[in-house]
Formats: structure tokens, sequence, C-alpha cells
């Protein structure tokens, strides 16, 4: 059971089975409820992306347990636990037609919610995630990682490293690496095995039955297009969009498109889609 408490700070503080859950909430905006969950970024990366949304939402962007300043308890170790505790949170706070954004490992949160309970969401965006298995079994369908370097890894995220990665580290300042280390360490945590996917999720994607963007990065490098497409094909319904000039952080690269796909796809009749 999980009982929320509005600190009136942006923090919003619950429980769940006698273990403490501090969940550290933004919210901006004023409009129909929108629930964004960040990817490994991490919600400060997505501020352009927040402010374009705010202009039409009420946006809550909660950093994942183990990400940003929310900790994570012990019992808190997979994507269902965090898909589970948003849907726990959607009911208390009695949050209905709420338009579910997930942007990359925050995608897969997302769609790991709607297979599960779609009965207060209106509308679903995913934006470049992971989470399925779309090849064989000795297909790499997601890049690793964690076993390129920096500025690889950069160069995969943003079709414009240069102007949007993160940039040296070395010269950065501390407080920004010990942030990115302990989102990529959260990350590990979550998706590591197997990697960065649910071997059932794909099976149940025809359960969404919300309506449903797949917005995705022209130049991604993490996962292509290709599984873009996949994704979109195994949700009843879903329409794909390819954002150019745009690697996997889409809503980095082109927040104000983003948004805007985002604010058309909500404005959209249900079954109209």
């Amino acid at each position: 059971m999980l009982t929320l408490v509005d600190s009136g700070d942006g923090t919003v503080v619950g429980r769940v089975d006698d273990a403490d859950v501090v969940l550290d909430v933004h919210t901006s905006g004023t409009g129909p409820t929108l629930l964004l969950l960040h990817g490994v970024e991490g919600r400060e990366a997505d501020a352009a992306f927040v402010d374009a949304l705010a202009e039409r939402f009420t946006v809550l962007a909660p950093s994942h347990p183990g990400f940003g300043l929310s900790p994570r308890p012990d019992w808190c170790d997979s994507v269902e636990d965090l898909a589970l505790l948003y849907l726990e949170w959607l009911e208390r706070q009695d949050l209905r037609d709420v338009v579910l954004v997930g942007l990359q490992f925050g995608g897969w949160i997302a769609a790991e919610m709607a297979v599960r309970d779609r009965s207060r969401l209106g509308r679903l965006v995913l934006v470049d995630p992971v989470g399925i298995k779309v090849g064989g079994c000795a297909d790499r369908d997601i890049a690793d990682v964690f076993a390129m370097p920096r500025t690889e890894v950069d160069a995969r995220n943003h079709a414009d490293p240069a102007r949007h990665g993160p940039g040296d580290l070395t010269r950065a300042p501390r407080e920004q690496v010990l942030h990115i280390a302990r989102n990529e360490e959260a990350l590990a945590l979550y998706g590591w095995e197997p990697y960065l996917h649910n071997p059932r999720l794909r099976r149940w994607l025809p359960r969404v039955h919300v309506p449903t963007l797949v917005a995705w990065g022209a130049q991604d490098g993490i996962v292509d297009v290709g599984y873009g497409r996949a994704y979109a094909a195994a949700i009843p319904g879903a329409r794909f969009e390819v954002v150019d000039g745009a690697g996997h952080r889409a809503q980095v690269e082109r927040p104000d498109t983003i948004a805007r796909l985002v604010a058309e796809h909500a404005a959209v009749r249900a079954g109209a889609h």
C-alpha cells in the first residue's frame, strides 16, 4: 500500500509495505495532467522539453528511485517494481486520463505500466524506448552502452554530440559527474540482465489499448529506427513518427518538435488514432 503526502516543496513522500519511498517530483505548467518518465540522462537534462510541455500540460516529472535525488529502497530493483510504484501513485493521487510520456528507459517503464493497467491513462507517448527483444537470441538489438567509450556513447545518443552531449567530463563539476554516475549505476541495476529488455514485454504489448504515439530519432545509434517500427507495430493502432536531426535522446535535441507531437497526440479523440 502506498500513501502519499505532498510536502509542498516538490517532493512526494510515501510508504510501501513499511518501507519508506521518497520520490523527488518536479511539477510545472497548467492544463491536462502529464506524467513524464525520464531516461538515464535524468530529469535535469530534459529541462527544455519539460518547459515546452508545461506550456500545455501540468507536468509531473519524478526522478525514479535510484536516479537523481530519489533514494532507492532495497526492495525496488526491477522495472516491474517501478511500473507498479507509478501505477499505485496514480491511483493514490486519483489522477485520471493521464498523458503518460516515457523517454528511452522511461519508455520501457511506461510500456510496462500500460500492459498492466491502462484505466487511468488517456494517451501514451514513447520516445525511443527500450524494453523489448526484436531480433534473434544472437542479435544485439540495443547497443551495449556499458562496453563502449564515453565518446561513442555520446555519438550514439545524439545526432550532434558536440552541441547536446555532456562534453568532457574530466572538466565537468564534480556534482555533475556524480549525478551521471549515479544514474548509470541505477540503469545497470534495473536493466543489466537481461540487457535493457523484458523477454515477455513484446508478447503483451497488444494489451495497450490506449492511443499511442511512438516517436524516434532518425539518427538513434542505441536502438535503430527498425527497432522503433517493430515496437510501434506491436501496439494496436500505434502511430510512428521519425524525427530528423535527433539521436536516441530526441527530446533533448528536438524538444519543441517532440512537445508538439505530444500535444497533437493528446488532442486526438480516443479511437481516432
